[in-house]
């Protein structure tokens, strides 16, 4: 079984480099056995959210692996219609009892609107009661992240954001790993656009090394001193993305990835207004 490097986060904890997501699992069952099947294949950090709706099925599977709680990793996420220090505080104990967890390792809130600040304060309260080992960020650009740092008494221990080879973000990644934040790569395939599973740039190199596209983007990412949650339902994909540890880009390698940046999220602009309406408005209304 592979053992999966950890690196050590501002506060003192420890977590592995690489982990296993759950984002578009909604399918209970399908997400249990996942989950079950990630632990047996040597995945220790699980990563859920409360708007993913399957932390109930995370927890399950926790406690069927019969791994010591204190191997694993858990994270979770406060979804905005939850981001007021009442409403946070609650949603801190929701996300323990549908996971089946006395603590969580990581809670992060998932994006930078509504009353971030009241929220993380509900955050550092239960950090502080030892509910939540650390807590971070999702989704805040350097401005949001530098606001949260000088505002509040707790540092952010981490920030999860969308990295892959066409959305590469090199300026976001230096600020937050020059304030000690730790990088956390979501959707580090793109979900498949582009072709990335096929892309002839990245294809040379996974074959210089024997691997595939998709090894190497993940190598590429830990190399770049970033942790990364790749989400597969198949178990032959998840011993891949464990294969990683083996092989080393080379420089030459690394730049030539570099070269693949769009500079355009593969997904939505989390800076636009219309955007935020539609897939943030609903929930932040729910705040009045």
């Amino acid at each position: 079984m592979t053992t999966i490097p950890t690196v050590t986060l501002n506060n003192g904890v420890t977590m592995p480099q690489l982990g296993f997501g759950v984002f578009q699992v909604p399918d209970l069952a399908e997400c249990e056995t996942a989950v079950s099947q990630a632990l047996q294949a040597g995945y220790r950090l699980i990563d859920t959210a409360t708007a993913y709706q399957n932390e109930a099925a995370v927890g399950r599977a926790i406690q069927k692996s019969g791994i010591a709680r204190e191997d694993l990793f858990i994270t979770s996420k406060l979804w905005v219609s939850e981001f007021t220090y009442k409403r946070a505080k609650q949603g801190i104990d929701d996300s323990l009892q549908r996971l089946g967890l006395d603590y969580m390792d990581l809670y992060l809130l998932h994006q930078p609107y509504g009353d971030t600040m009241g929220a993380w304060r509900a955050l550092e309260e239960a950090y502080h009661a030892g509910k939540i080992r650390a807590i971070g960020v999702s989704n805040f650009y350097a401005d949001q992240l530098e606001n949260l740092i000088l505002t509040m008494a707790v540092k952010p221990v981490v920030n999860q954001i969308e990295i892959n080879p066409w959305y590469q973000q090199p300026t976001e990644v230096a600020f937050n790993q020059h304030a000690d934040v730790r990088v956390e790569a979501w959707a580090p395939f793109a979900e498949g656009k582009q072709g990335i599973f096929t892309n002839p740039v990245i294809a040379k190199i996974a074959t210089a090394h024997g691997k595939r596209n998709g090894q190497v983007i993940l190598r590429w990412l830990l190399q770049r001193g970033i942790t990364v949650i790749p989400k597969s339902v198949h178990p032959a994909r998840m011993a891949e993305n464990l294969a990683v540890f083996d092989f080393e880009l080379t420089p030459t390698e690394m730049q030539t990835l570099a070269t693949l940046d769009q500079g355009v999220s593969q997904f939505f602009d989390h800076r636009d207004p219309v955007t935020i309406e539609q897939i943030f408005g609903s929930s932040l209304k729910q705040l009045h």
